[in-house]
């Protein structure tokens, strides 16, 4: 009788997938049309012949957590299983608030925990991202200030992502691989870009395992579309527009130029960031256009 086990895919390819069950990897290849990425629990049936790194994936289960992005309003899975999802700043190249702010949102809506880490602080004087860090500190969102390249605060860093899946976004050149090497001692391979935008990663999608925590390494979420997202979800990502919304005079407030609207009231107190503000309106209004 063939051995039944449960794993976890650490890396998925067109037509097979690497699957870590019991401390040991195994080669697999998949039955049917099972739609899997990287993260996802699996039922994996052994090869009977001794001491065989080889097996089938039969069954996928039930996924805690799910990344997609979309195409065309197609939403497609990229990673399974996330707890959190650092977001990676860095002033060159230059990262937008309306990055972070898309990420935020995506975060919110999988049910996925955001983080910020402000990079690159090295290259940087004393107090450069600190602006950036209260807007998101007075949201609760979790920041942090580290030089992936010199370690300078990874130890805290690694605090944090313990017992955590973790995958990390960011433009290219942001130093997601950088980072992911000093968390997890494994070296990531990087090819530079002709252009001296930085570095991107060209291997597949990776799971990285530590005694403390795991690392998903994908070259697939640097940006990814939300076309697929409606307003009434993107606002799930604006906690602070949420509570002034929900003592606007109308429920239909548009939130723009409407009558009785709290959440501009609160924007022209300062009670609602301007930039955040402004992303909401960007984000939401460009899912209607698409």
């Amino acid at each position: 009788m063939l051995k039944l086990q449960i794993g976890q895919i650490v890396e998925f390819y067109s037509n097979s997938c690497c699957v870590v069950s019991e401390g040991k990897e195994f080669k697999c290849k998949i039955q049917g049309r099972i739609n899997l990425v990287v993260g996802d629990l699996v039922e994996i049936e052994l090869s009977s012949v001794s001491n065989s790194s080889e097996g089938l994936v039969i069954k996928r289960l039930d996924r805690i957590t799910a990344l997609y992005k979309s195409k065309e309003k197609v939403k497609k899975p990229i990673a399974a299983n996330i707890s959190h999802i650092g977001i990676l700043v860095t002033k060159n190249p230059k990262t937008n608030l309306e990055f972070i702010d898309k990420w935020i949102t995506i975060s919110k809506i999988a049910s996925i925990e955001p983080f910020i880490i402000f990079n690159k602080i090295d290259l940087l004087p004393n107090g450069a991202f600190r602006e950036d860090q209260k807007i998101y500190e007075r949201l609760g969102i979790k920041t942090f200030q580290i030089s992936a390249k010199l370690f300078i605060n990874v130890d805290e860093l690694k605090i944090y992502l313990s017992k955590r899946t973790t995958i990390f976004v960011g433009n290219s050149g942001s130093g997601k691989s950088t980072l992911t090497s000093a968390i997890t001692g494994k070296e990531i391979l990087s090819k530079a870009l002709s252009n001296n935008q930085g570095v991107h990663t060209t291997s597949v999608s990776t799971l990285y395992h530590t005694d403390q925590m795991k690392i998903i390494d994908s070259p697939g979420v640097r940006d990814i579309g939300i076309d697929h997202l409606k307003p009434k979800e993107i606002i799930l990502g604006f906690p602070e527009i949420i509570n002034y919304s929900l003592n606007c005079a109308f429920p239909n407030c548009s939130h723009q130029a409407d009558a009785g609207c709290e959440v501009m009231a609160a924007l022209k107190n300062g009670d609602i960031e301007e930039s955040r503000y402004n992303n909401f309106i960007f984000l939401s209004n460009r899912e209607i256009n698409e």
